[in-house]
């Protein structure tokens, strides 16, 4: 008789599971909680304590470490020696473990939990064998997860067992469920201590906050495949990372072509710069740069202004729209050629106007969120760059420094604009004026060529418009080029050992300068 060894916190689908498994010839050995259910559903159930003849000690911390357990689990049944020393010592093989960890990540979520309580909520026997298990796996299955049950099932009752294959694909699984459990406990105790930045990197990172600190462990699964890379001959994959799905991860697409690489990394990029906006905001961008922005009293509205900034480049645009997309919308957006947008929802007309467009993606991410979340993270040679997101606007120090101050429209396009730039590559120039970009320079080694190019792009009128730099002026041709196209005030962060030049400079040109002692490089 085959035998399977079940202990479970998640208890779904389980007593169902374990009656199949009965009928296929299967003892269940089982102990604590799990076993009383099963007894209590009528199901046949050998405790772990009567089988090894030592009682559950301790408070239960020790029930299932045991060589009689642990060596029905490891022993290699092809191995002469193993089974001998499995009749010697009274070792029943173990041919399936059922186990998922106690609930760890459910208890530290919980207000006000103690360092006690946490700890007492730390699984010791469960990932043992399931590691165990996972190890063996050419002889044991192995089964964290409720889903998977259904499918073992079937595959038993058609073959009477599981391919090599499948039984890998389950110690991985295995493997990757304690892996995830460890991550949470390691974010957890770093947290306590305080720890801003991980001490060690392997797949998870410590929090800085216990606010929403288990909310984005670092560890990541697979979502989809990607037909390839940014470049065809470069392989891709989408992970969604672990804990309650968000961003991108959790968005639903409803029509269109397949995601590409090239698709998400730019919607990203739309959807971090309309998450700025609480007005309805239209965001256009090529090459993870935007291409036009602009704010209005409906989304039509800013969608028309957003396009008059740039509309070559804003053909094969992606776009993110934080408001519903009515139909009015819909059928302004239909008249150019569109990659992809993002948006919390469709009305009907919308989605019936975008249907004549079988190819564009649209993808409906519902409830929007309010930031980004988690780290950022960036692959290096040999290592891995790791950061906060960019989520503050301002410094401390937000001051103006020229004889004469913005006017309020240009406080409000100053604003706007230092929005629109801390999402654009470095160096970076937002040309702006009544809540719409007019001129954006992008990604130049020279931030007076960022401002050339950001007058050059314009397709509207440059007079009367404000500028917003990344970072700090560090020559005063930049203020001067731009005061050139008409511009009449200035947002940067200062911080140049020639501000007094800039300053100088802005003066005689007639501008308001305000430094906002915070830069955003987006590199």
């Amino acid at each position: 008789m085959k035998v399977a060894l079940v202990s479970v916190s998640n208890k779904e689908g389980i007593e169902d599971f374990c009656r199949e498994l009965v009928k296929l010839g299967y003892a269940i050995f089982s102990t604590g909680g799990t076993a009383a259910a099963l007894k209590r559903a009528g199901i046949a159930v050998v405790d772990v304590a009567d089988y090894t003849g030592f009682p559950e000690i301790m408070d239960g911390r020790v029930k299932t470490l045991h060589p009689k357990v642990h060596g029905g689990i490891l022993a290699d049944r092809d191995k002469a020696h193993h089974r001998a020393a499995m009749e010697e010592h009274g070792i029943q093989a173990i041919d399936m473990v059922v186990v998922n960890l106690y609930p760890f990540e459910e208890t530290v979520k919980k207000p006000n939990v103690t360092l006690e309580e946490a700890i007492e909520n730390i699984d010791i026997g469960g990932p043992t064998m399931v590691r165990a298990a996972a190890k063996n796996h050419e002889h044991v299955i192995v089964l964290v997860d409720p889903g998977d049950y259904s499918w073992v099932l079937g595959a038993l009752r058609e073959r009477g067992n599981l391919t090599q294959e499948e039984h890998r694909r389950l110690a991985a699984k295995a493997f990757a469920h304690t892996g995830r459990y460890d991550s949470l406990i390691t974010a957890y105790l770093e947290e306590t201590l305080g720890e801003e930045l991980p001490t060690n990197l392997g797949i998870f990172l410590s929090p800085k906050k216990s606010s929403d600190f288990l909310g984005t462990p670092l560890f990541f699964h697979k979502v989809q495949g990607l037909r390839y890379g940014e470049n065809p001959h470069q392989k891709a994959a989408f992970y969604a990372e672990g804990g309650e799905p968000w961003g991108l991860a959790r968005a639903r697409q409803i029509q269109g072509k397949e995601l590409s690489y090239n698709n998400l990394l730019d919607l990203h990029s739309v959807l971090a710069l309309a998450l700025e906006f609480q007005d309805p905001v239209a965001v256009i961008a090529k090459h993870n740069n935007p291409c036009g922005v602009a704010v209005g009293e409906s989304l039509s509205q800013a969608y028309g202004k957003a396009l008059g900034c740039d509309p070559v480049s804003a053909y094969g645009g992606i776009m993110a729209f934080n408001r519903e997309v009515d139909g009015e919308a819909a059928r302004e957006i239909t008249k150019i050629f569109v990659e992809a947008i993002i948006a919390p929802g469709y009305t009907p007309e919308a989605l019936e106007v975008f249907s004549a467009k079988a190819n564009l993606r649209l993808l409906e991410l519902n409830p929007w969120p309010e930031k980004l979340q988690g780290w950022d993270l960036r692959r290096v040679a040999g290592g891995l760059l790791v950061q906060e997101p960019d989520t503050l606007l301002m410094g401390d120090e937000l001051r103006v420094v020229t004889k004469r101050g913005p006017t309020e429209e240009e406080w409000k396009d100053l604003t706007f604009a230092w929005r629109v730039v801390k999402h654009v590559k470095s160096n970076a120039i937002v040309l702006a004026r009544e809540g719409q970009t007019v001129g954006i320079g992008a990604g130049q080694m020279s931030r007076v060529d960022s401002v050339k190019i950001a007058i050059m792009k314009a397709r509207i009128p440059t007079r009367d418009s404000v500028l917003a730099s990344d970072a700090f002026f560090p020559f005063p041709d930049g203020v001067e080029e731009g005061a050139r196209a008409g511009v009449r005030a200035v947002i940067q962060p200062g911080g140049s050992i020639r501000d007094k030049e800039v300053i100088r400079a802005a003066d005689r040109l007639g501008l308001a300068m305000v430094f906002t002692s915070m830069r955003h490089f987006r590199h």
